[in-house]
């Protein structure tokens, strides 16, 4: 199901993910001493990391590239939880909402002025065209990435540490 881009802003950066992984942190009381389902999360957070990670790199459209990083990015958190470390997890979702939200909203901007067109294939040359959304998308995808010295680094450091 897909809804206008600010709806998909608000749904990955605060809604959904929030929701999700708040309640697993929150029912960290009740986890936390059953060592089953910690190896449980750690398996189902690694195998969603991964496999929303490679589903994403074969998307053609720009949301659903986005959509599914923000899967991915659910997994680490997941995964995160598993080995309980759940300050790292919510620093991360903290981080995560403000990235994919720049993402979503720079993507809409770029669908709006190329006649709602979503293929990234017919998204060429978009600095020449469209600087300060490109510089945007540039900006929040190093930022998911993990580039030093951005919000990604800092909070992906702290999950893998």
């Amino acid at each position: 199901m897909e809804g206008p881009t600010p709806v998909s802003a608000l749904i990955h950066a605060a809604t959904m993910v929030t929701a999700g992984i708040f309640l697993l942190l929150r029912s960290t009381v009740m986890l936390q001493y059953n060592n089953n389902i910690l190896v449980l999360l750690v398996i189902v957070g690694g195998i969603t990391a991964c496999s929303a990670a490679a589903i994403g790199l074969f998307q053609l459209d720009i949301k659903k590239i986005i959509a599914y990083s923000t899967c991915s990015q659910l997994g680490y958190m997941v995964f995160s939880c598993g080995l309980t470390n759940y300050i790292g997890s919510f620093f991360h979702l903290m981080n995560h909402a403000f990235f994919k939200a720049l993402l979503f909203l720079s993507a809409g901007a770029i669908i709006h002025s190329m006649s709602d067109l979503q293929d990234i294939r017919r998204m060429g040359n978009l600095l020449k065209f469209l600087p300060f959304s490109y510089i945007m998308i540039v900006i929040g995808s190093l930022a998911l990435m993990g580039i030093p010295f951005l919000t990604g680094y800092y909070s992906k450091d702290f999950l893998l540490e």
